[in-house]
């Protein structure tokens, strides 16, 4: 029995494009390095990323002069990882089945694959294609991650959102509670660890006893 489509063909039986052209080349763009022709500026950190020229990250200054009407997204910095805000992408892609994080108020996602250390503590979801541990019921950890999924699977695809976003629908997954939501320090540029908050102590068991008043031995006549 033949099949429309071989695993590694990212098209749909219909032949379109499961994944965009240009996420894969913006999954590999290294940003944040200096750009080298405003790089006296104070904002030449390259962190946008242009969908209509598929080309090299730029800075702010190269925004305004190069990619004025085009479509640009930015690129943030989380623990040394790059995230997308998802207010941004969703509008060109369907971010279904990617874990979302709330970083200083806005919802991001990270953009590819996160090592983590194997062994601890068993968890509930993992993604599956890397491994790492989820907060919710997502598949995947990253965009790259789903795109690796798309390609060996076929049974998700990023092609959905552009029309229902655009309409202000938002087409993906939300966590189902916002207590479980991992809270980061989110940067435009510069790299920072970012620690998880720490637990509060837990309630004493029994009340503290009040001490009582001291009383002195009499004086002897």
């Amino acid at each position: 029995m033949s099949t429309c489509r071989r695993k590694e063909d990212p098209k749909n039986c219909s032949g379109t494009m499961l994944v965009p052209p240009w996420l894969e080349r913006l999954l590999n763009t290294s940003f944040f390095n200096i750009c080298r022709t405003h790089g006296d500026a104070a904002r030449s950190e390259c962190n946008m990323y242009c969908l209509d020229c598929n080309a090299d990250a730029f800075c702010f200054y190269c925004r305004s002069s190069k990619h004025k009407d085009h479509q640009v997204i930015q690129i943030r910095r989380s623990s040394y990882h790059d995230v997308v805000r998802v207010s941004e992408i969703q509008k060109v892609l369907d971010i279904s089945g990617v874990q979302t994080y709330v970083i200083n108020s806005a919802r991001v996602l990270f953009l590819n694959e996160r090592p983590q250390p194997k062994g601890g503590k068993a968890v509930s979801h993992v993604c599956e294609i890397c491994g790492r541990s989820l907060l919710d019921t997502f598949r995947f950890c990253s965009l790259g991650c789903k795109v690796v999924g798309i390609k060996g699977n076929g049974d998700a695809s990023f092609i959905e959102a552009a029309s229902s976003s655009r309409r202000g629908g938002g087409n993906y997954m939300m966590s189902s509670s916002s207590s479980r939501d991992q809270e980061e320090e989110l940067r435009d540029g510069s790299q920072q660890d970012i620690y998880p908050p720490t637990p509060p102590p837990p309630p004493s068991s029994s009340r503290s006893r009040r001490k009582g008043i001291p009383q002195r031995a009499p004086f002897r006549s």
